[in-house]
């Protein structure tokens, strides 16, 4: 049994919520290590949002000169995506991030430790068998992982961080799961001039999203050419090295139709996993600590403490706290585990007015409530919508599929929820995420001066 070392805080995960409460802790002169098996950094610096946007920025350019082909800009050959000296730009970004973070937890004075943790008791960890380490406290923000779809041929499935190091974009491509990677990863595909296929077995794809929205940014994702299949349930998948139309190496995804159970067979290069994830609580052993968890992850209170061991903690997406699955959200409850563990429980989150988005092109963006959930509480509101591509904002630069849906409370001119979709939406839902969590009123935004021409300034005519 290796001797076992002790600090007042021990962190599992190198991800913003993690990494929050390890340097706030040991600014206060607390010990503390840290602990991961993958390469310091995270999710979002290496696997998520900051490469992922580097890719979309990309896909961007190539979707505006084909918007603006007919409307001004005349070019000899259409820009195509170099996928090689893309991902070689991405690498720009991500590669440095782990050794740049091991240095920052040296010159902070945290003890950094790779490898893989589990609980042996409810405060000690070990790590890789090798290393034990006691912690006064312990904060698990290991993050979240692609769900087990539990299907034959699972084992075939690439992941979204495996994507994004792709050396070449093969031709055909099919993604299960109709949310935001499978979105975000198809129509940066696309645009790189991929095949490609969204395979999801509801009846609507962005179940988070408000559907009006949603139908239109549909309809620009087949006008791009990809091709979405809905109410469709994944069987298995299979090698089929045989199909000439996909070259040496393909696979066969067989489906079922869910309302009549006909089968289909879609033929792939490749096919990857955007079926939603789960939080990364796999081999931790859990239970030897006494921290309950259940799908949604670690069990907390208010103050993101565990319900049932109270010397753990848990933030981010490993957390069922009620949060947003967010990079800012894990930032936020990174924040107040350490305000809670330095100064005792005393700060509760707020969720009110945090916005998601889906870095489609364009983009769809939202914050507060649907409609159907204002309905649901039996709230008093007005509705708002309209489609904006006729407005100078979208009209511009040729984006024929943008949008609007604001919900106003009556009684109080409060703003319940703000969607977007069109140029820019992921810039101007902080406006209305501002409102929201300040209180702020839709006339408050209306009689604001903007500056003009500008996406934020479309905001006086939604109001």
């Amino acid at each position: 049994m290796p001797s076992v070392d002790r600090f007042d805080l021990v962190v599992i995960g190198t991800g913003v919520a993690a990494t929050t409460a390890a340097w706030k802790c040991r600014s206060a002169g607390w010990s503390v290590a840290i602990i991961d098996s993958r390469p310091f950094g995270g999710t979002c610096a290496l696997r998520g949002c900051d490469p992922k946007k580097v890719l979309v920025g990309a896909a961007e350019v190539v979707d505006w000169n084909r918007r603006m082909a007919s409307r001004g800009i005349s070019i000899s050959k259409a820009p195509e995506i170099a996928w090689p000296d893309l991902l070689q730009f991405k690498r720009s970004f991500t590669e440095p991030v782990p050794k740049q973070r091991e240095e920052q937890f040296s010159k902070a004075g945290i003890t950094a430790i790779h490898g893989k943790a589990k609980f042996v008791s409810e405060r000690t960890l070990e790590v890789d068998k090798k290393r034990s380490l006691t912690g006064g406290h312990i904060l698990i923000a290991s993050g979240a992982e692609p769900a087990k779809l539990n299907i034959p041929g699972e084992d075939k499935i690439i992941k979204s961080d495996e994507f994004m190091e792709l050396d070449k974009l093969p031709t055909k491509i099919v993604f299960i799961g109709g949310g935001y990677v499978s979105f975000e990863f198809a129509h940066i595909a696309a645009r790189a001039g991929a095949n490609v296929t969204i395979l999801h077995r509801g009846k609507r794809p962005l179940n988070n999203f408000d559907p009006y929205l949603v139908d239109m940014l549909m309809k620009k994702t087949r006008e791009v050419g990809i091709e979405v299949i809905l109410q469709t349930r994944v069987e298995s998948i299979e090698s089929d090295k045989a199909d000439k139309s996909i070259g040496t190496s393909g696979y066969k995804v067989n489906c079922s139709d869910i309302t009549n159970d006909e089968k289909r067979t879609v033929h792939a290069n490749l096919v990857v996993h955007g079926a939603g994830r789960a939080p990364a609580i796999a081999g931790l052993d859990l239970e030897i600590a006494r921290v309950e968890s259940d799908r949604r992850g670690v069990k907390v209170n208010e103050y993101l403490q565990s319900i049932s061991n109270p010397i753990v903690y848990a933030a981010g997406d490993v957390a069922a706290s009620g949060g947003l699955p967010l990079t800012p959200v894990g930032v936020y409850e990174g924040e107040i585990v350490a305000e809670n563990l330095l100064k005792g429980n005393h700060i509760t989150p707020n969720y009110k007015g945090i916005p998601s988005v889906v870095y489609t092109i364009p983009p769809l963006a939202s914050v507060g409530i649907q409609e159907d959930d204002a309905m649901e509480q039996g709230l008093r509101f007005k509705t708002n919508k309209a489609s904006t591509a006729d407005w100078y904002s979208s009209k511009r630069i040729g984006e024929n599929y943008s949008g609007y849906k604001l919900l106003v409370e009556k009684d109080t001119d409060s703003i319940l929820g703000a969607h977007l979709l069109g140029p820019h939406s992921e810039e101007v839902i902080n406006i209305f995420a501002l409102a929201i969590r300040s209180g702020l009123k839709a006339s408050n935004l209306k009689n604001t001066i903007y500056s003009y021409p500008t996406n934020t300034s479309d905001i006086e005519y939604m109001t």
